[in-house]
């Protein structure tokens, strides 16, 4: 049983199934109708330090790979592998970029550095005056809800059962505290297992089977422009400060641009952070900042209209970290949840160490550093 229907869920389905194990996926709402369907389709190594979530990344991007190619027609995913562009606005930034890209290298990420001569070689429209960057060729995207809709159709067909509109209420656990399944408005749901892949509602999820997970919910924004000649904007390209606000954990608003085309046209600038609850309020000062920004790395872009703008909530958890695997203070209960903003590059990975735990077979990767139990001052159960 997986709760959740996002893009970690519906990857958790389609590997599980595929593995063999009888599936069923319940969410309260519609298919990528919570953080997935708020992303941008980010599959990154470039903002990612040598470690184990650059690990997962690496394995995924393979994966994601994998899946652009086996999936039907109908299935697309608009998987687009355009490189990623960090840029240094001075020679202190490119310094730090050069030291972290090294550390990515000895992890197996491809980087090249790009001197200041030859950033418009990539991206004919960024400013003048740029110290420099580094191009990630293995950088690429996808269109989240299509993603998830995807792979779900795909678990279907193996036999997964999905039950959209449907909230779960509480977890079933049996005498020993095991569980036994899930109870929603329309019955109860008895399964061996049951996998938290509820995004940034993971923690509420685990209180219902008498856990404490620390998901917080991330709050971020992203302006949508109308829709702009293609190849306008040829990567994914952000500033070097968009890696320290990744690593951050801090609550306060921090923004860094993102700039990136989409296959239909509109440009899609991000990124902005600050912990503020699910509050869904428009923040003004976030949009006004993304705007700044972007239009200091694309000067093309300040004649360009806004169309809308959107905001979503990203599973944040203390240590950056997800939370995937069996969580041994409950038995039967596994975790896919807490990927902060990576949750669909990751998606597949984590859905294979999943899959791996349910099935008692090797995992891909050693899942120590993310297992759920690791937060000391939150193991007590409530």
């Amino acid at each position: 049983m997986i709760v959740g229907a996002g893009v970690v869920g519906a990857a958790c389905a389609y590997y599980a199934a595929r593995s063999g194990l009888s599936v069923a996926v319940v969410d309260r709402g519609p298919v990528a109708g919570g953080t997935t369907g708020a992303g941008e389709g980010n599959l990154l190594v470039s903002d990612k330090e040598a470690g184990p979530e650059l690990d997962l990344a690496l394995l995924s991007t393979g994966l994601w790979r994998e899946l652009a190619e086996a999936l039907p027609p109908e299935d697309a995913i608009e998987y687009e592998l355009k490189g990623g562009l960090v840029i240094a606005p001075d020679e202190t930034a490119l310094t730090a970029l050069r030291a972290f890209a090294a550390g990515q290298r000895a992890a197996g990420v491809t980087a090249h550095e790009i001197p200041a001569d030859g950033l418009r070689d990539l991206e004919p429209h960024l400013a003048p005056g740029l110290a420099g960057g580094f191009h990630y060729p293995q950088d690429a995207q996808v269109q989240p809800a299509l993603a998830a809709a995807a792979l779900l159709r795909a678990a279907r067909r193996g036999g997964t059962a999905v039950r959209l509109g449907e909230e779960v209420t509480a977890v079933l656990t049996d005498a020993r505290g095991a569980v036994r399944g899930v109870r929603t408005p329309r019955g109860d749901v008895h399964a061996p297992a049951v996998v938290n892949a509820t995004g940034t509602w993971g923690g509420r999820f685990a209180a219902l089977a008498g856990v404490d997970l620390p998901v917080l919910p991330r709050r971020g924004f992203v302006l949508v422009t109308e829709p702009l000649p293609a190849r306008l904007i040829r990567h994914k390209v952000y500033a070097a400060d968009y890696i320290a606000d990744v690593a951050s954990g801090s609550a306060d608003l921090q923004s860094s641009a993102v700039v990136e085309g989409t296959p239909a046209g509109p440009v899609l600038i991000g990124a902005t952070r600050e912990r503020v609850g699910f509050d869904r309020t428009l923040s003004t000062e976030a949009l006004r900042r993304l705007a700044a920004q972007a239009t200091a790395l694309f000067p093309v872009l300040a004649d360009v209209h806004a169309i809308r703008t959107y905001c979503g909530f990203r599973p944040y958890l203390p240590d950056h970290l997800p939370a995937i695997g069996p969580d041994p203070r409950v038995p039967g209960l596994h975790h896919a949840c807490g990927h902060e903003g990576a949750g669909i590059g990751l998606a597949p990975a984590t859905a294979l160490l999943v899959t791996a735990a349910l099935t008692d077979t090797p995992p891909p990767l050693p899942p120590t550093p993310f297992r759920p139990n690791r937060f000391p001052h939150h193991n007590a159960t409530p």
